[in-house]
């Protein structure tokens, strides 16, 4: 027993008591938690609970009324058509790309930027848009073709009505999927190979065709599977080309129940989708397969390059023309048709007017509705998944590579699978009424939180690839002089990927800006949006007003990619692509 007297308060503390709660993640702990959070509940909720719907209707899983369902002769006979159409689609979309990745990214063509900048555009316009511009310009009615005596007879059927202006139409929008993909792989392709199969006596031709080529063959299937999965999913197009001819595919043909007999389908049209949800989910599983199999072990170098020589003009000159053909065109025909007061008025000085742009954007309510609608619906998405993107990527960055890749693929999956199915699993998440927030369906709300779902994926990959290229030595030092991990990601990390923050928001508000997929099963009285009325308007045979729409959306579009476009000197590279 110690005889030495120790003042009171002086001896050994009691130890203390661990922390319990989220205080004992710490910081960084805590931020990870509510991220992992808010991704079950963006990317896994909805679709669970379609899988729910589908495969266990009644509570019970009941495979037979599942495989009953899809198939019955109608659900039979429009997947024959997405499977062809899709399939086909992407075929075209090959034909198209492929020739583009590789005079853009192994040659030296003229005005490459340029022309990567109009390849990326399709990708960014809205499919509606691109269907009506295309049967504006081949239609009877066609005003530009009129103008110089070319337009089909009055009363003949739109050859872009169908299963051949479908095929057509994938193959124009899903070309700069193609194009991305393969010339990220070409940008891989080491100069020191193609110079040394030039230095063996092969001609620029044979090198690409036996060097280059051959190395990028994953890339040639991810990208085919890219595009057709994308043609599986896509609504726009077989909406406003196919519905008119009754040739339906597994969107449209959801679309015409839900229209038809309400909610009260649901569990039907749970089950179409999750055909359509299987398919796009096997496309991307192929694509991983694809890229993760790579067979070719190149170090890094200077990307390859092949003169054109003589034929560096000429080449040039067919890059544009095709450019002009598939995107130039029929945004004239659009145009053209936007300026005339009603169908089959020829479009001269005399006739030209501004009355559509004037009676959809300042007098039609619903048009006038719309806009509001989709610019604050829009720009509310597009300012919270900026806003989320910068912890997302943080908690990523600091992830092991398994758990980035689960996340990863989580984030990407919505965005992956067709829109019209995240609406349907949207409806069966949102119709009950949930704890505190009620019933979602019917408002606005419902609309947004599709969007946010949607188009995580978009917003996430920027600021990713920006914190990526942050030099981990910054973080450590302020980690050195005591700052916490909040501290640091407020200080450091946010203002360093600002810029690429920014760049995610305005990419998500373009896409949601124009989005008909999700919003055409969402949208109530009140709550239309701009893809919404532009379709609802073609459906009523008011041709020009919908034009006068497409042109406004298509010039916010434009102006919106111009300015990303300047944006991109500020911005790390592979953000862009098409820079």
């Amino acid at each position: 027993m110690s005889l030495v007297s120790v003042p009171a308060g002086s001896g050994p503390r009691a130890p203390a008591e661990p922390p319990s709660g989220l205080s004992a993640l710490g910081g960084r702990g805590v931020v990870t938690v509510l991220v992992c959070g808010v991704v079950a509940i963006l990317a896994l909720s909805p679709l669970l609970r379609l899988a729910f719907a589908a495969l266990a209707p009644g509570g019970e899983l009941d495979l037979g009324l599942f495989a009953a369902r899809i198939a019955r002769p109608a659900t039979l006979r429009a997947t024959i058509h997405t499977v062809d159409t899709a399939f086909f689609g992407a075929l075209v979309s090959l034909i198209l790309g492929v020739p583009f990745a590789v005079a853009v990214s192994t040659t030296d063509l003229p005005g490459r930027r340029a022309l990567s900048f109009f390849l990326i555009l399709p990708l960014m316009i809205a499919p509606q848009v691109t269907a009506l511009a295309w049967l504006h310009l081949f239609g009877p009615s066609s005003t530009l073709l009129a103008m110089v005596g070319l337009a089909p007879p009055i009363g003949t059927i739109n050859p872009m009505l169908g299963h051949d202006g479908i095929v057509l139409l994938y193959g124009v929008q899903h070309a700069p999927i193609v194009f991305v993909t393969v010339r990220a792989g070409l940008a891989g392709v080491p100069r020191d190979l193609v110079e040394a199969a030039r230095a063996c006596g092969a001609r620029p031709l044979r090198a690409l065709r036996t060097v280059a080529l051959p190395v990028v063959r994953p890339h040639l299937v991810a990208a085919f599977a890219l595009a057709f999965v994308s043609g599986v999913g896509n609504f726009g197009i077989p909406a406003l080309l196919g519905l008119p001819v009754a040739y339906l595919t597994l969107t449209t043909l959801i679309y015409q129940k839900i229209s038809s007999f309400g909610p009260e389908v649901l569990p039907e049209v749970a089950a179409l989708s999750m055909v359509i949800a299987v398919a796009a989910v096997l496309g991307g599983v192929l694509q991983s397969l694809a890229l993760e199999r790579r067979t070719h072990r190149l170090r890094s170098g200077q990307p390859a390059c092949l003169p054109l020589g003589r034929f560096r003009v000429a080449a040039a000159i067919v890059a544009w023309v095709v450019i002009g053909l598939t995107l130039f065109l029929p945004a004239l025909a659009l145009l053209a048709t936007s300026l005339i007061p009603a169908f089959g008025v020829p479009l001269t000085p005399s006739t030209v007017t501004l009355a559509n742009f004037v009676e959809v954007l300042t007098r039609q309510a619903s048009t006038m509705r719309a806009f509001s609608n989709s610019l604050l619906l829009s720009g509310a998405a597009a300012v919270l998944l900026a806003a989320f993107a910068v912890p997302l990527g943080w908690v990523l960055d600091q992830a092991s590579p398994r758990r980035r890749a689960l996340v990863r693929h989580a984030v990407d999956l919505p965005y992956a699978i067709p829109g019209i199915v995240l609406a349907i699993a949207c409806i069966l998440l949102f119709l009950k009424p949930l704890p505190l927030i009620g019933s979602l369906y019917a408002t606005p709300w419902i609309i947004l939180v599709a969007y946010l779902m949607r188009f995580l994926a978009l917003a996430a990959k920027p600021v990713a690839t920006a914190i990526a290229q942050i030099p981990r030595d910054l973080d450590e030092a302020a980690a050195a002089c005591g700052a916490r991990p909040l501290r640091r990601l407020a200080s450091i990390t946010a203002p360093l990927c600002a810029a690429s923050a920014v760049a995610g928001a305005i990419l998500v508000f373009m896409s949601a800006f124009n989005e008909l997929t999700v919003s055409a099963l969402l949208w109530s009285s009140g709550r239309e949006t701009v893809g919404v009325v532009l379709f609802s308007l073609e459906e009523a045979g008011l041709g020009t007003q919908a034009a006068a729409i497409a042109v406004t959306a298509l010039v916010v579009v434009v102006a919106l990619l111009l300015g990303v476009d300047r944006l991109g000197r500020r911005l790390p590279a592979g953000v862009l692509p098409w820079r």
